[in-house]
């Protein structure tokens, strides 16, 4: 499938570019066609991306779960693998919203 690009870095996948874009309004003319090797660098950022958005997902899980264990104390070495464990989910965390924010700086979204 094609991939668009508007000039505000809105993507459209589709045959032709869209009537406007649904972000900020551009016409269609506006719109470029990315290149293969664009339009699959697009493809693979999309799917790392997603990957982020998951480990994201998980590290605040893991942050809630580990909340739970601290407050529950039912001794403490307990208590210090769950603190030990909330503090390296976090760590995970801002590495994945670090590297997110990268990609949204390089134009590697989509």
């Amino acid at each position: 499938m094609k991939k668009w690009k508007c000039p505000c870095g809105y993507i459209h996948d589709g045959d032709t570019a869209p009537a406007n874009c649904p972000k900020c309004g551009a016409p269609a003319e506006k719109f470029t066609i990315l290149d293969d090797a664009a339009a699959t660098l697009v493809e693979r950022s999309r799917r790392t991306n997603m990957l982020h958005a998951q480990l994201i997902a998980h590290a605040r899980e893991i942050e809630a779960i580990c909340k739970d264990g601290i407050a529950d104390a039912l001794d403490p070495a307990c208590v210090d693998v769950f603190k030990k464990s909330q503090t390296n989910a976090y760590v995970m965390m801002k590495l994945s919203m670090t590297e997110l924010q990268g990609h949204m700086n390089k134009g590697k979204w989509g």
